[in-house]
Protein backbone atom coordinates (compact mmCIF):
# COMPACT_ATOMS: atom_id res chain seq x y z
CA UNK A 1 0.00 0.00 0.00
CA UNK A 2 1.45 3.10 -1.48
CA UNK A 3 1.60 6.53 1.33
CA UNK A 4 -0.40 9.14 1.02
CA UNK A 5 0.75 12.12 -0.57
CA UNK A 6 0.52 14.09 2.47
CA UNK A 7 3.04 11.78 4.20
CA UNK A 8 5.66 11.61 1.38
CA UNK A 9 5.67 15.30 1.33
CA UNK A 10 5.74 15.64 5.23
CA UNK A 11 8.72 12.88 4.82
CA UNK A 12 10.38 15.52 2.30
CA UNK A 13 10.22 18.23 4.07
CA UNK A 14 11.40 16.56 7.50
CA UNK A 15 14.35 15.32 5.44
CA UNK A 16 15.44 18.83 4.67
CA UNK A 17 15.87 19.36 8.02
CA UNK A 18 17.95 16.44 9.01
CA UNK A 19 21.82 16.04 9.27
CA UNK A 20 22.02 13.46 5.95
CA UNK A 21 24.54 13.22 3.20
CA UNK A 22 24.04 14.60 0.36
CA UNK A 23 23.63 11.27 -1.55
CA UNK A 24 21.27 9.65 0.72
CA UNK A 25 19.14 12.96 1.16
CA UNK A 26 19.04 12.75 -2.82
CA UNK A 27 17.98 9.52 -2.93
CA UNK A 28 15.51 9.21 -0.86
CA UNK A 29 14.12 12.63 -2.23
CA UNK A 30 13.76 10.65 -5.73
CA UNK A 31 12.14 7.50 -3.49
CA UNK A 32 9.67 9.55 -2.60
CA UNK A 33 8.57 11.19 -5.59
CA UNK A 34 8.33 7.24 -7.17
CA UNK A 35 6.13 7.09 -4.55
CA UNK A 36 3.21 9.65 -5.97
CA UNK A 37 3.71 9.76 -9.66
CA UNK A 38 3.16 6.94 -11.96
CA UNK A 39 6.87 6.49 -13.30
CA UNK A 40 8.94 3.66 -13.82
CA UNK A 41 12.68 5.84 -14.08
CA UNK A 42 13.58 9.39 -12.95
CA UNK A 43 16.62 11.58 -12.53
CA UNK A 44 17.60 14.13 -10.16
CA UNK A 45 20.25 16.60 -11.57
CA UNK A 46 22.72 19.59 -10.28
CA UNK A 47 23.69 22.18 -12.57
CA UNK A 48 27.06 22.70 -12.39
CA UNK A 49 29.22 25.99 -12.97
CA UNK A 50 29.59 24.99 -16.62
CA UNK A 51 26.26 24.69 -17.26
CA UNK A 52 26.20 21.27 -17.56
CA UNK A 53 23.84 19.10 -15.52
CA UNK A 54 25.46 16.03 -13.71
CA UNK A 55 22.71 13.22 -12.32
CA UNK A 56 23.13 13.07 -8.14
CA UNK A 57 20.32 10.37 -7.94
CA UNK A 58 18.37 7.93 -10.18
CA UNK A 59 16.11 5.55 -10.03
CA UNK A 60 15.05 2.83 -12.66
CA UNK A 61 18.52 3.85 -14.51
CA UNK A 62 21.91 2.15 -14.58
CA UNK A 63 24.01 3.30 -12.12
CA UNK A 64 26.40 4.43 -14.94
CA UNK A 65 24.22 7.45 -15.70
CA UNK A 66 26.09 9.01 -11.89
CA UNK A 67 28.99 8.96 -13.35
CA UNK A 68 28.08 11.23 -16.83
CA UNK A 69 27.79 14.70 -17.39
CA UNK A 70 25.00 15.82 -19.62
CA UNK A 71 25.71 19.05 -21.72
CA UNK A 72 22.23 20.64 -22.42
CA UNK A 73 23.03 21.91 -25.65
CA UNK A 74 23.70 17.80 -26.62
CA UNK A 75 20.31 17.01 -25.28
CA UNK A 76 17.58 18.89 -26.83
CA UNK A 77 14.94 17.39 -24.04
CA UNK A 78 17.37 18.41 -21.40
CA UNK A 79 17.62 22.21 -23.52
CA UNK A 80 13.52 22.68 -23.60
CA UNK A 81 13.47 21.68 -19.71
CA UNK A 82 15.60 24.47 -18.50
CA UNK A 83 13.87 27.06 -21.53
CA UNK A 84 11.29 27.16 -19.49
CA UNK A 85 9.84 27.44 -15.64
CA UNK A 86 6.86 25.25 -15.52
CA UNK A 87 6.42 21.30 -16.25
CA UNK A 88 7.59 20.41 -20.20
CA UNK A 89 5.59 16.72 -21.57
CA UNK A 90 7.02 15.18 -24.19
CA UNK A 91 4.54 12.81 -26.09
CA UNK A 92 5.73 9.22 -26.80
CA UNK A 93 5.79 9.88 -30.77
CA UNK A 94 8.30 13.01 -29.92
CA UNK A 95 10.44 13.68 -32.59
CA UNK A 96 13.73 14.68 -29.90
CA UNK A 97 15.91 12.24 -28.53
CA UNK A 98 15.33 11.25 -24.91
CA UNK A 99 18.95 11.20 -23.13
CA UNK A 100 17.92 7.84 -20.86
CA UNK A 101 17.28 5.61 -24.51
CA UNK A 102 18.97 2.50 -23.51
CA UNK A 103 19.34 3.16 -19.98
CA UNK A 104 16.30 2.34 -18.36
CA UNK A 105 16.22 -0.86 -16.50
CA UNK A 106 13.01 -2.45 -17.64
CA UNK A 107 12.51 -5.96 -18.77
CA UNK A 108 14.57 -6.55 -22.30
CA UNK A 109 11.26 -8.24 -23.71
CA UNK A 110 9.58 -4.45 -23.26
CA UNK A 111 10.02 -1.83 -26.21
CA UNK A 112 11.06 1.09 -24.44
CA UNK A 113 11.29 3.37 -27.21
CA UNK A 114 7.66 4.53 -26.60
CA UNK A 115 7.45 6.26 -23.26
CA UNK A 116 6.37 9.55 -21.96
CA UNK A 117 8.85 11.83 -20.88
CA UNK A 118 8.48 14.79 -17.86
CA UNK A 119 10.78 17.27 -16.77
CA UNK A 120 10.91 20.33 -14.45
CA UNK A 121 13.84 23.03 -13.89
CA UNK A 122 14.50 23.62 -10.68
CA UNK A 123 14.39 27.10 -9.48
CA UNK A 124 15.01 28.59 -5.90
CA UNK A 125 14.37 32.52 -6.26
CA UNK A 126 15.36 33.14 -9.97
CA UNK A 127 18.43 30.91 -9.49
CA UNK A 128 18.34 27.71 -11.58
CA UNK A 129 19.65 24.90 -9.55
CA UNK A 130 18.95 21.57 -11.29
CA UNK A 131 16.71 19.53 -13.35
CA UNK A 132 14.27 16.91 -12.30
CA UNK A 133 13.24 14.04 -15.18
CA UNK A 134 10.46 11.39 -14.93
CA UNK A 135 10.10 8.71 -17.04
CA UNK A 136 6.96 6.36 -17.70
CA UNK A 137 6.33 3.41 -19.85
CA UNK A 138 2.51 3.66 -20.01
CA UNK A 139 1.96 6.21 -22.81
CA UNK A 140 -0.34 9.33 -21.71
CA UNK A 141 0.74 8.25 -17.57
CA UNK A 142 1.58 11.85 -16.82
CA UNK A 143 -1.40 13.71 -18.52
CA UNK A 144 -3.71 12.72 -15.40
CA UNK A 145 -1.37 14.85 -12.97
CA UNK A 146 -1.93 18.42 -12.62
CA UNK A 147 0.89 21.23 -12.63
CA UNK A 148 0.55 22.36 -9.51
CA UNK A 149 1.20 18.90 -7.71
CA UNK A 150 4.02 18.50 -10.23
CA UNK A 151 5.46 22.15 -9.32
CA UNK A 152 5.41 21.20 -5.58
CA UNK A 153 7.20 18.64 -5.70
CA UNK A 154 9.82 20.50 -7.46
CA UNK A 155 9.71 23.17 -4.97
CA UNK A 156 10.74 20.58 -2.81
CA UNK A 157 13.31 19.29 -4.89
CA UNK A 158 15.22 22.65 -5.43
CA UNK A 159 15.20 24.04 -2.08
CA UNK A 160 16.86 20.20 -1.51
CA UNK A 161 19.71 20.91 -3.70
CA UNK A 162 19.68 24.58 -2.80
CA UNK A 163 20.19 23.31 0.88
CA UNK A 164 22.66 21.17 -0.05
CA UNK A 165 24.66 23.27 -1.50
CA UNK A 166 24.42 26.00 1.34
CA UNK A 167 25.90 23.50 3.83
CA UNK A 168 28.59 22.27 1.33
CA UNK A 169 29.88 25.88 0.82
CA UNK A 170 29.47 26.49 5.34
CA UNK A 171 31.37 23.12 5.51
CA UNK A 172 34.50 24.13 3.22
CA UNK A 173 34.75 27.60 4.15
CA UNK A 174 34.97 26.33 7.70
CA UNK A 175 37.49 23.82 6.50
CA UNK A 176 39.02 26.40 5.01
CA UNK A 177 39.22 28.54 7.89
CA UNK A 178 40.22 26.20 10.83
CA UNK A 179 43.33 25.51 7.95
CA UNK A 180 44.26 29.12 7.80
CA UNK A 181 44.04 29.13 11.67
CA UNK A 182 45.95 26.18 11.74
CA UNK A 183 48.46 27.54 9.42
CA UNK A 184 48.89 31.39 11.37
CA UNK A 185 49.15 29.72 15.06
CA UNK A 186 52.31 27.22 13.50
CA UNK A 187 53.62 30.47 11.94
CA UNK A 188 52.72 32.45 14.91
CA UNK A 189 54.65 30.26 16.97
CA UNK A 190 58.11 31.02 15.36
CA UNK A 191 59.44 34.54 16.53
CA UNK A 192 59.89 36.19 13.06
CA UNK A 193 62.01 39.23 14.23
CA UNK A 194 63.18 42.03 12.14
CA UNK A 195 66.09 43.20 9.66
CA UNK A 196 68.62 44.79 12.34
CA UNK A 197 71.52 46.60 10.97
CA UNK A 198 73.56 49.73 9.73
CA UNK A 199 75.28 48.93 7.04
CA UNK A 200 75.09 49.51 3.73
CA UNK A 201 74.48 46.51 2.70
CA UNK A 202 71.22 45.72 4.72
CA UNK A 203 70.11 49.63 4.01
CA UNK A 204 70.38 48.23 0.16
CA UNK A 205 68.28 45.18 1.01
CA UNK A 206 65.68 47.37 2.84
CA UNK A 207 65.47 49.93 -0.23
CA UNK A 208 64.96 46.73 -2.47
CA UNK A 209 62.11 45.39 0.17
CA UNK A 210 60.50 48.49 -0.27
CA UNK A 211 60.92 48.99 -4.10
CA UNK A 212 58.85 45.42 -4.54
CA UNK A 213 56.58 45.55 -1.73
CA UNK A 214 53.81 47.41 -3.31
CA UNK A 215 53.44 45.80 -6.50
CA UNK A 216 52.58 41.93 -7.12
CA UNK A 217 55.62 40.55 -8.39
CA UNK A 218 57.28 37.50 -7.80
CA UNK A 219 60.19 37.82 -5.61
CA UNK A 220 62.97 35.33 -5.39
CA UNK A 221 65.07 35.56 -2.49
CA UNK A 222 68.41 33.76 -2.34
CA UNK A 223 71.04 34.13 0.43
CA UNK A 224 73.49 31.44 3.00
CA UNK A 225 71.44 29.66 6.09
CA UNK A 226 70.48 31.49 8.65
CA UNK A 227 71.26 34.69 6.58
CA UNK A 228 67.39 36.37 7.23
CA UNK A 229 65.71 35.16 4.43
CA UNK A 230 62.26 34.70 5.82
CA UNK A 231 62.76 38.05 7.86
CA UNK A 232 62.42 39.36 4.17
CA UNK A 233 60.34 37.52 3.03
CA UNK A 234 57.71 38.68 6.04
CA UNK A 235 58.92 42.20 5.41
CA UNK A 236 58.00 42.28 1.98
CA UNK A 237 54.92 40.72 2.78
CA UNK A 238 54.36 43.54 5.65
CA UNK A 239 54.52 46.18 3.43
CA UNK A 240 52.22 44.87 0.48
CA UNK A 241 48.52 45.84 -0.24
CA UNK A 242 48.62 42.42 0.98
CA UNK A 243 49.15 43.10 4.73
CA UNK A 244 45.62 42.56 6.17
CA UNK A 245 45.76 38.85 4.41
CA UNK A 246 47.85 35.89 5.45
CA UNK A 247 51.05 34.87 4.20
CA UNK A 248 50.97 30.90 4.13
CA UNK A 249 54.65 29.53 4.77
CA UNK A 250 55.42 26.42 2.68
CA UNK A 251 58.58 24.57 3.46
CA UNK A 252 59.40 22.82 0.56
CA UNK A 253 62.55 20.94 2.08
CA UNK A 254 60.06 19.45 4.15
CA UNK A 255 57.68 18.07 2.06
CA UNK A 256 57.39 14.53 1.09
CA UNK A 257 57.49 14.30 -2.77
CA UNK A 258 54.51 11.64 -2.40
CA UNK A 259 52.11 14.58 -0.69
CA UNK A 260 53.79 17.51 -2.03
CA UNK A 261 51.05 18.17 -4.71
CA UNK A 262 48.11 17.64 -2.18
CA UNK A 263 49.99 19.69 0.06
CA UNK A 264 50.59 22.80 -2.73
CA UNK A 265 46.94 21.86 -4.54
CA UNK A 266 44.35 20.22 -2.09
CA UNK A 267 42.30 17.19 -2.60
CA UNK A 268 39.03 15.33 -2.64
CA UNK A 269 37.80 12.78 -0.43
CA UNK A 270 38.70 9.45 -1.32
CA UNK A 271 41.75 10.99 -4.06
CA UNK A 272 44.54 8.37 -2.22
CA UNK A 273 44.24 6.30 0.79
CA UNK A 274 44.15 8.39 3.92
CA UNK A 275 42.58 11.12 1.77
CA UNK A 276 39.04 11.10 4.49
CA UNK A 277 38.07 14.57 3.61
CA UNK A 278 38.18 17.19 1.18
CA UNK A 279 41.08 19.57 1.78
CA UNK A 280 42.05 22.94 0.56
CA UNK A 281 46.10 23.15 -0.15
CA UNK A 282 48.15 26.15 0.50
CA UNK A 283 47.36 27.90 -2.92
CA UNK A 284 43.75 28.17 -1.92
CA UNK A 285 44.57 29.24 2.02
CA UNK A 286 46.88 31.90 0.52
CA UNK A 287 43.86 33.51 -2.26
CA UNK A 288 44.12 36.81 -1.83
CA UNK A 289 47.28 37.08 0.10
CA UNK A 290 50.81 35.92 -0.37
CA UNK A 291 52.59 32.45 -0.54
CA UNK A 292 55.72 31.96 1.07
CA UNK A 293 58.26 29.06 -0.89
CA UNK A 294 61.18 28.51 1.58
CA UNK A 295 63.44 26.27 0.17
CA UNK A 296 61.87 26.02 -3.09
CA UNK A 297 64.74 24.43 -5.04
CA UNK A 298 64.24 21.43 -2.67
CA UNK A 299 61.26 20.94 -5.12
CA UNK A 300 60.98 18.05 -7.14
CA UNK A 301 61.06 18.35 -10.87
CA UNK A 302 57.40 16.85 -11.12
CA UNK A 303 55.80 19.23 -8.67
CA UNK A 304 58.14 22.20 -10.32
CA UNK A 305 56.20 21.81 -13.74
CA UNK A 306 52.90 21.76 -11.42
CA UNK A 307 53.65 24.92 -9.83
CA UNK A 308 54.41 26.96 -13.00
CA UNK A 309 51.30 25.98 -14.47
CA UNK A 310 49.29 27.37 -11.88
CA UNK A 311 51.68 30.14 -11.82
CA UNK A 312 51.02 30.90 -15.35
CA UNK A 313 47.25 30.00 -15.40
CA UNK A 314 46.51 31.07 -11.55
CA UNK A 315 44.24 28.09 -11.81
CA UNK A 316 44.78 24.87 -8.78
CA UNK A 317 42.96 21.59 -9.80
CA UNK A 318 42.92 19.74 -6.22
CA UNK A 319 44.27 15.78 -6.50
CA UNK A 320 41.62 14.12 -7.25
CA UNK A 321 39.12 16.73 -9.09
CA UNK A 322 38.38 17.48 -12.68
CA UNK A 323 37.17 21.65 -11.53
CA UNK A 324 39.46 24.71 -11.27
CA UNK A 325 39.66 26.35 -8.78
CA UNK A 326 40.93 30.02 -9.44
CA UNK A 327 43.34 31.72 -7.21
CA UNK A 328 44.98 35.36 -7.07
CA UNK A 329 48.33 34.64 -5.12
CA UNK A 330 51.48 36.42 -4.51
CA UNK A 331 54.48 34.02 -4.91
CA UNK A 332 57.51 34.92 -2.69
CA UNK A 333 60.53 32.00 -3.10
CA UNK A 334 63.63 31.68 -1.31
CA UNK A 335 66.65 29.55 -1.47
CA UNK A 336 70.37 28.83 -0.66
CA UNK A 337 70.97 27.23 -3.97
CA UNK A 338 72.40 28.84 -6.55
CA UNK A 339 69.35 28.15 -9.22
CA UNK A 340 71.00 29.51 -12.39
CA UNK A 341 73.70 26.88 -11.75
CA UNK A 342 70.67 24.06 -10.74
CA UNK A 343 68.89 24.98 -14.00
CA UNK A 344 72.11 24.23 -16.21
CA UNK A 345 72.92 20.97 -14.47
CA UNK A 346 68.94 19.81 -14.88
CA UNK A 347 67.79 20.02 -11.35
CA UNK A 348 65.67 23.27 -11.50
CA UNK A 349 63.08 24.28 -14.58
CA UNK A 350 64.20 27.14 -16.72
CA UNK A 351 60.67 28.15 -17.03
CA UNK A 352 59.79 28.43 -13.27
CA UNK A 353 63.36 30.05 -12.64
CA UNK A 354 62.45 32.92 -14.66
CA UNK A 355 58.86 33.00 -13.53
CA UNK A 356 60.04 32.94 -9.92
CA UNK A 357 63.35 35.64 -10.04
CA UNK A 358 60.87 38.31 -11.48
CA UNK A 359 62.43 40.64 -8.65
CA UNK A 360 65.66 39.27 -7.24
CA UNK A 361 66.67 39.90 -3.71
CA UNK A 362 70.12 38.74 -1.74
CA UNK A 363 70.55 38.78 1.49
CA UNK A 364 74.13 39.53 2.15
CA UNK A 365 75.71 36.88 4.62
CA UNK A 366 76.44 38.49 8.31
CA UNK A 367 80.69 38.96 7.62
CA UNK A 368 80.00 41.06 4.42
CA UNK A 369 77.85 43.56 6.40
CA UNK A 370 80.09 46.12 7.48
CA UNK A 371 79.56 46.67 11.34
CA UNK A 372 76.06 44.99 11.81
CA UNK A 373 77.30 42.52 14.55
CA UNK A 374 77.75 44.63 16.88
CA UNK A 375 74.24 45.95 16.66
CA UNK A 376 72.81 42.65 15.56
CA UNK A 377 74.70 41.61 19.43
CA UNK A 378 73.12 44.05 21.05
CA UNK A 379 69.73 43.51 19.71
CA UNK A 380 69.61 39.49 20.52
CA UNK A 381 71.31 40.22 23.85
CA UNK A 382 68.61 42.34 24.68
CA UNK A 383 66.17 39.45 23.84
CA UNK A 384 68.40 37.18 26.92
CA UNK A 385 68.12 40.49 29.15
CA UNK A 386 64.41 40.80 29.07
CA UNK A 387 63.30 36.67 29.14
CA UNK A 388 65.85 36.23 31.99
CA UNK A 389 65.11 39.49 33.64
CA UNK A 390 68.87 40.42 33.88
CA UNK A 391 68.46 44.15 32.74
CA UNK A 392 72.26 44.42 33.74
CA UNK A 393 73.78 41.80 31.54
CA UNK A 394 75.98 43.03 28.74
CA UNK A 395 79.36 42.00 26.50
CA UNK A 396 82.48 42.80 27.48
CA UNK A 397 84.46 44.67 24.79
CA UNK A 398 86.84 42.32 23.79
CA UNK A 399 84.04 39.49 23.43
CA UNK A 400 82.62 41.83 21.18
CA UNK A 401 85.48 42.79 19.07
CA UNK A 402 85.85 38.80 19.22
CA UNK A 403 82.96 38.36 17.93
CA UNK A 404 83.20 41.43 14.96
CA UNK A 405 86.10 38.93 13.59
CA UNK A 406 84.89 35.77 13.26
CA UNK A 407 83.19 34.29 10.08
CA UNK A 408 80.21 33.43 11.00
CA UNK A 409 78.91 30.77 8.47
CA UNK A 410 76.20 30.13 9.75
CA UNK A 411 75.07 33.50 9.54
CA UNK A 412 72.69 35.38 11.85
CA UNK A 413 71.16 32.33 13.18
CA UNK A 414 74.81 31.30 14.43
CA UNK A 415 75.42 34.31 16.18
CA UNK A 416 71.84 34.27 17.94
CA UNK A 417 72.84 30.94 19.22
CA UNK A 418 75.61 31.74 20.29
CA UNK A 419 75.26 34.91 22.05
CA UNK A 420 72.22 32.74 23.51
CA UNK A 421 74.17 30.08 25.02
CA UNK A 422 77.27 32.93 26.11
CA UNK A 423 74.40 34.92 27.76
CA UNK A 424 73.11 31.21 29.48
CA UNK A 425 76.35 30.52 30.76
CA UNK A 426 77.10 33.94 32.09
CA UNK A 427 73.34 33.94 34.20
CA UNK A 428 74.13 30.70 35.73
CA UNK A 429 78.00 32.40 37.17
CA UNK A 430 75.39 35.37 38.44
CA UNK A 431 77.87 37.67 36.31
CA UNK A 432 77.24 41.05 34.27
CA UNK A 433 79.63 40.80 31.54
CA UNK A 434 79.62 38.02 28.89
CA UNK A 435 83.69 37.08 28.53
CA UNK A 436 85.41 35.33 25.93
CA UNK A 437 85.48 32.61 28.02
CA UNK A 438 81.73 32.45 28.09
CA UNK A 439 81.57 33.07 24.37
CA UNK A 440 83.96 29.87 24.15
CA UNK A 441 82.58 27.92 26.17
CA UNK A 442 84.56 25.11 26.64
CA UNK A 443 87.97 26.88 28.01
CA UNK A 444 88.62 26.34 31.21
CA UNK A 445 91.84 28.69 31.96
CA UNK A 446 93.50 31.98 30.08
CA UNK A 447 96.09 29.69 28.92
CA UNK A 448 93.48 28.16 26.23
CA UNK A 449 92.62 31.93 25.36
CA UNK A 450 96.44 32.22 24.76
CA UNK A 451 96.46 29.38 22.15
CA UNK A 452 94.22 30.92 19.72
CA UNK A 453 96.17 34.41 19.44
CA UNK A 454 97.82 33.88 16.46
CA UNK A 455 94.58 34.76 15.12
CA UNK A 456 94.27 38.12 15.84
CA UNK A 457 96.72 40.91 14.62
CA UNK A 458 99.52 42.51 16.26
CA UNK A 459 99.77 45.00 14.12
CA UNK A 460 96.65 47.70 12.24
CA UNK A 461 95.22 45.81 9.51
CA UNK A 462 91.46 45.83 7.81
CA UNK A 463 88.62 43.89 9.28
CA UNK A 464 87.86 41.98 6.02
CA UNK A 465 91.19 40.88 5.14
CA UNK A 466 91.57 39.04 8.61
CA UNK A 467 88.47 37.72 8.02
CA UNK A 468 88.87 36.63 4.85
CA UNK A 469 92.61 35.16 5.51
CA UNK A 470 90.51 32.89 8.69
CA UNK A 471 87.79 32.22 6.29
CA UNK A 472 90.33 30.85 3.70
CA UNK A 473 92.00 28.78 6.45
CA UNK A 474 88.62 27.30 7.57
CA UNK A 475 88.27 26.03 3.66
CA UNK A 476 91.73 24.31 3.47
CA UNK A 477 91.09 22.95 6.66
CA UNK A 478 87.63 21.43 5.30
CA UNK A 479 89.11 20.34 1.94
CA UNK A 480 92.20 18.60 4.07
CA UNK A 481 90.00 17.11 6.56
CA UNK A 482 87.93 15.43 3.15
CA UNK A 483 90.22 14.56 0.32
CA UNK A 484 89.72 17.44 -1.42
CA UNK A 485 85.75 16.79 -2.09
CA UNK A 486 83.98 20.48 -2.18
CA UNK A 487 80.66 18.59 -1.14
CA UNK A 488 82.39 17.07 1.84
CA UNK A 489 83.91 20.54 2.80
CA UNK A 490 80.52 21.80 2.17
CA UNK A 491 79.56 19.53 4.34
CA UNK A 492 82.24 20.11 7.33
CA UNK A 493 81.51 22.75 7.56
CA UNK A 494 77.36 22.87 7.58
CA UNK A 495 77.23 25.25 4.83
CA UNK A 496 75.56 24.99 0.86
CA UNK A 497 78.22 23.55 -1.34
CA UNK A 498 77.55 26.48 -4.37
CA UNK A 499 78.21 29.28 -1.42
CA UNK A 500 81.20 27.12 -0.44
CA UNK A 501 82.82 26.98 -3.84
CA UNK A 502 82.33 30.13 -4.91
CA UNK A 503 83.65 31.77 -1.47
CA UNK A 504 86.48 29.44 -2.39
CA UNK A 505 86.90 30.73 -5.83
CA UNK A 506 87.07 34.36 -4.28
CA UNK A 507 89.68 33.87 -2.02
CA UNK A 508 91.82 32.58 -4.55
CA UNK A 509 91.86 28.26 -3.26
CA UNK A 510 92.32 26.47 -6.84
CA UNK A 511 92.05 23.34 -5.25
Amino acid sequence: MKPSMEKVLLQIALDLSSNLSSDLHYQRLINSIHQVFPCDASALFILDNDHCLKPVAVKGLSQAVLGRCFPPQVHPRLEAILQSKHPVRFESNSDLPDPFDGLLLVDENINIEVHDCLGCSLYVDDTLVGVLTLDALEVGAFKKIDDITIETFAALAAATLHNKALIKTLQDSNQQQKSINQTLIQQARIQKGELIGISPQITRLKSNISTVAHSDYAVLISGETGSGKELVAHSVHAQSQRNELPMIYVNCAALPESLAESELFGHVKGAFTGANNHRAGKFELADKGTLFLDEIGELPLLIQAKLLRVIQQGEVQRVGSDKNVMVNVRIIAATNRNLEKEVEEGRFRADLFHRLNVFPIHVPPLREREGDISVLSGYLLDKVRTQFNVPNLHIHPKTLTHLESSPWLGNVRELEHTLMRAGLRAIQENANSITLAHFLGDIENTEDVKNTSHLLPNKSQPMRELVESYQKQLIEHALSESNGIWAKAAEFLQMDRGNLYRMGKKLGISN
